[in-house]
């Protein structure tokens, strides 16, 4: 066990913030500087909790339209007249969220033991980037979010579950979903970032004892740590929600496939040559 210092705990916390809803998977670049800037794992619960941080960054940048699915699903529960698209989007997020609650609860143990293991997050770095690279190429982008059905949310949701993986990105495994069912770049990116918010808030949560209690192994942090480290990843976070969602308009997710493949080819020499270990 080793203490984490301020540096690593900034350091980790503007990684977290970058790359939450970057198609490039935050859990594994918070594990891969871990490991080559300590030689140690930040750890799942550190992971977890610092994504409350970014979580909150969704919240504030969505409110008005998180604000206005709330009211309008209420309002259709209590009135069958005002069942709009807010109302079924209202649906849709829940109905997208529990294959991964239930998954997540499951499997806990091999998330924060199997799951970081570094030949594993290389390996899903390189895979899922020809998903992109396939979800592109197929892609239609015929529909927008207000098109958005209960298959799509469905389809969607099981596709978060792949997130329970380091290195396949929730962003990017929910979007790619949604361009193979016809939605647009930002309609899917959207929809994927309305979905991870009970998920990822549930996970942090849960995870919070875990985070601020002693374990045998990997960096210590402590509570002013985290608290930084989420922070940090709030105030980035916010910022790279705004830039992605412009950056998509415009452009493919090939561009982050690219980065992918050449980041874990480079794992895969550092754990082949013994630069850095896989646990």
């Amino acid at each position: 066990m080793t203490d984490m210092s301020w540096a690593q705990s900034i350091v980790l916390g503007t990684v977290q913030g970058l790359t939450e809803f970057l198609p490039i998977s935050s859990s594994a670049h918070l594990r891969i500087v871990s490991e080559l800037w300590a030689g140690e794992d930040a750890g799942a619960s550190f992971t977890a909790v610092t994504q409350l941080g970014t979580e909150l960054a969704v919240l504030v940048f969505f409110a008005k339209d998180i604000a206005r699915i709330l009211a309008a699903w209420f309002a259709g529960l209590r009135n069958p007249d005002r069942r709009g698209i807010d109302y079924r989007v209202g649906w849709y997020v829940i109905l997208a969220t529990i294959p991964i609650v239930v998954l997540g609860f499951l499997f806990t143990d091999q998330i924060r033991t199997v799951g970081r293991n570094l030949w594993l997050i290389a390996i899903m770095l390189i895979l899922f980037s020809f998903v992109f690279v396939a979800a592109e190429r197929y892609a239609t982008q015929r529909r927008d979010l207000e098109q958005l059905t209960r298959t799509d949310a469905i389809v969607m949701g099981l596709a978060q579950c792949l997130a329970l993986i380091p290195g396949v990105s929730r962003s990017g495994a929910t979007a790619s979903a949604g361009l193979f069912l016809g939605l647009n770049r930002e309609a899917a990116f959207r929809f994927s970032f309305l979905i991870a918010i009970p998920a990822v808030l549930g996970s942090g949560l849960y995870s919070l004892k875990d985070a601020f209690e002693p374990s045998n192994d990997g960096l210590q942090a402590g509570a002013g740590q985290i608290v930084v480290a989420t922070v940090i990843a709030f105030v980035v976070g916010y910022a790279a929600i705004a830039w992605l969602l412009k950056f998509v308009s415009n452009h493919s997710m090939n561009w982050f496939a690219a980065y992918r493949v050449i980041l874990g080819s480079v794992i895969l020499i550092l754990l082949a040559t013994g630069v850095v270990a896989a646990y």
